[in-house]
């Protein structure tokens, strides 16, 4: 068993080695052999050993109510206090994990796929910081810290999919990213304020218990819950808010394998799973709906998508959906294993489009083509026989994401399914979400096959590209190799062997925790809920996901359907698809531009009303008082009364200064004249 204190010193080394690795790169970086490259990976390596044995020793404990908490006083007012600190068990060491075993995958993979870039040092620097702002909200154990390292998390998001800043697409990118997890941001602060004015404290812990004891409930505690949902909103790009990650794809692709599969996106659902005992039977509901219809209104989007990272975008979306309609139906335990698995293929995918992409670049260069998209699926085809490690790894990460068999998707999926099951049985009316949940499954299944099949069979759409195609450098392919190990289902059914049954060491440890929040279903009833939904969830997700990837081998692979015919037939759909529903010209339209022309008028009003005649009006009205008390304090002030007064005693001693003429005949003259001036006066 592993010692409170190696556990306090690994978690301190976890988060801060990112962070030293960041300050060494971005200011002496350049300095360094290789521009220090070997700092950054080193550190993230020392992260993910340490992080691998934290695992080891839960794994070797069982103990699944293992609960390590330290922290200290940052803040102390009296009334206002404020602790940071570390809330370590076991959804925390398995989110250490993951965090830094992409993070890891995503250094080596740079290697080759970033090399000669203009901006090396500081691209490794920026991966350092997004590290260590992500392992903060894993490790956080009160809202307050979690705040400050989610808003770090935006930030290094904003400098990593900028880090292209001279192309407008990524600057525009980057500022879509940052501005639109600040409108789900709003919300969350709220939420945080709302909680902590009820409660009087930002602690995880205490929250719970203070929502159990009728602290805060009823109307107030369903809005504060939405509130901080809207930072989970914002962060894994739910809908409304789900318009800025397919753009956040502008940036370098292993930083969008980073985001999409562990860190960034990921934040939300681990912060919904984290607060869950304090959601509202209504937050819930508010929740899995939002999820769903995220879920199967990404997924709708990816079908029509060309570009092969903008697919994998809209997917990685439908997935978040996927995960928060599991924590609305109450099965969160379901969504934190989906996020688990969903990391390791998801991060495979990108990785192998990373890849995809690299031999295209290379191969358009070499042909001194400019124009062609490297990215676009209908200039590729063919590439299995070219790139056979990128093809298998990314075929077993896509058998995972649609949830076939013997992979980790099939099990992680089929429990959210399975949990979606059990709440339509107890609540028949929201039936919808269980056909958001199956129908996203199938439509997953159908565009997974299609980049599948688009990219690496057929034939080659770009001869002249092909012949210049080859396998990347296994610094790229054993990241690739790595990942589509784990994404079959053994790794998640230890110490069982059967993928049919429970889901090994994950449910063992990982267990769901009662609501603090009275009404709300028990973690047992949730549980015995889905065990009893399972088969039959299993059975629909084998189904749904056989046609989705039947149709698509038809259709891309035995050319028996024809994509053309279908697009003609679907008509508006396939254009409001194709064109993302068009909400990005809806938003400018109705909010982006009325907003502008608000912020003119009310520019308007200040600059040309309020502070012309208003403030200016003071001003002058100021000004003119002041010339003409200027005046009065000058002219008649001054010069009449004060200058008046040292001119009269000026004039008479000027006067009197003749008296004095220093002759003895004048002083006796005036004395007689004194005397009989006096004389005079006392006689009358």
């Amino acid at each position: 068993m592993i010692s409170n204190n190696f556990i306090t010193n690994a978690c301190l080394l976890i988060l801060f080695l990112p962070l030293v690795a960041f300050l060494i790169n971005i200011f002496f970086g350049k300095r360094l052999p290789r521009q220090g490259d070997w700092i950054s990976i080193g550190a993230i390596i020392t992260t993910l050993v340490l992080s691998l044995s934290l695992f080891i020793g839960m794994l070797s404990n069982w103990d699944y109510k293992f609960s390590h908490e330290i922290y200290f006083s940052w803040i102390d007012l009296g009334a206002f206090k404020v602790d940071l600190g570390f809330w370590i068990d076991n959804i925390t060491i398995v989110m250490l994990l993951v965090v830094s075993l992409i993070s890891s995958m995503t250094h080596i993979f740079s290697l080759e796929y970033m090399k000669g870039d203009i901006r090396y040092n500081r691209y490794y620097a920026y991966l350092g910081l997004f590290t260590f702002s992500m392992n903060g909200i894993v490790l956080a154990n009160n809202l307050m810290s979690l705040y400050i390292f989610w808003e770090l998390v935006g930030v290094s998001s904003f400098l990593l999919i900028g880090h292209w800043f001279e192309k407008n697409s990524a600057a525009d990118a980057s500022k879509k990213a940052f501005l639109t997890n600040r409108v789900g941001d709003i919300g969350f602060f709220i939420g945080i304020m709302l909680m902590f004015t009820a409660i009087g404290s930002f602690n995880f812990q205490q929250l719970f218990s203070g929502v159990s004891n009728g602290m805060i409930s009823g109307s107030l505690l369903t809005f504060a819950g939405l509130g901080l949902f809207m930072g989970a909103v914002g962060k894994s790009s739910q809908f409304p808010l789900h318009i800025w990650l397919p753009d956040a794809m502008e940036g370098p692709t292993p930083v969008s394998a980073l985001m999409h599969a562990a860190t960034m996106v990921a934040a939300g659902v681990y912060l919904t799973v984290r607060l869950f005992p304090i959601f509202t039977p209504d937050a819930l509901l508010v929740i899995a709906y939002v999820g769903g219809f995220t879920a199967i209104f990404a997924a709708t989007i990816a079908i029509t998508q060309n570009d092969i990272k903008k697919v994998l975008a809209y997917s990685t979306v439908s997935q978040l959906g996927y995960m928060i309609l599991a924590v609305g139906v109450g099965n969160y335990v379901a969504a934190f294993f989906h996020l688990l698995t969903h990391a390791m293929f998801k991060a495979c995918l990108f990785y192998g489009s990373g890849s995809v992409i690299h031999a295209m670049h290379h191969s358009l260069h070499e042909l001194h083509d400019d124009d062609t998209d490297p990215q676009d699926m209908r200039n590729m085809g063919g590439l299995k026989n070219k790139m056979p490690i990128t093809s298998l790894t990314m075929t077993i990460a896509t058998l995972a994401i649609a949830g076939v068999p013997l992979f980790s998707g099939f099990l992680s999926k089929d429990a959210i399914l399975a949990g979606t099951l059990y709440f339509v049985d107890r609540h028949p009316e929201h039936l919808v979400l269980a056909l958001f949940g199956f129908g996203a499954a199938a439509i997953t299944a159908f565009y997974m096959f299609r980049l599948i099949f688009l990219t690496f069979y057929g034939e080659p759409k770009m001869p002249k590209v092909f012949e210049g195609i080859h396998e990347s450098p296994k610094v790229m392919t054993y990241p690739l190799i790595i990942l589509a190990t784990l994404s079959f289902f053994i790794f998640y059914t230890l110490p069982y062997f059967n993928p049919f049954a429970d889901y090994g060491w994950f449910t063992k440890l990982i267990k769901a925790t009662n609501s603090a929040v009275p009404g709300n279903p028990t973690a047992k009833e949730i549980y015995d809920g889905v065990h009893y939904a399972h088969y039959t969830a299993m059975t629909l997700s084998f189904i749904v996901a056989s046609v989705g990837i039947g149709l698509s081998f038809l259709t891309y692979y035995k050319k028996k359907l024809s994509p053309e015919i279908w697009t003609k037939r679907f008509g508006i759909l396939h254009k409001l698809s194709l064109n993302k529903y068009y909400f990005d010209e809806n938003y400018n339209r109705f909010f982006y531009q009325p907003f502008l022309k608000l912020c003119n008028a009310i520019a308007y009003v200040d600059w040309d009303l309020y502070d012309k005649y208003f403030i200016n009006g003071f001003g002058h009205i100021t000004k003119l008082l002041s010339k003409i008390t200027g005046r009065l304090d000058y002219e008649g002030l001054d010069q009449t009364l004060v200058d008046g007064i040292g001119k009269t005693a000026n004039n008479a001693g000027k006067n009197l200064k003749t008296v004095q003429t220093g002759r003895l005949q004048n002083y006796m003259l005036f004395a007689l004249i004194g005397v009989i001036i006096i004389l005079v006066f006392q006689a009358t």
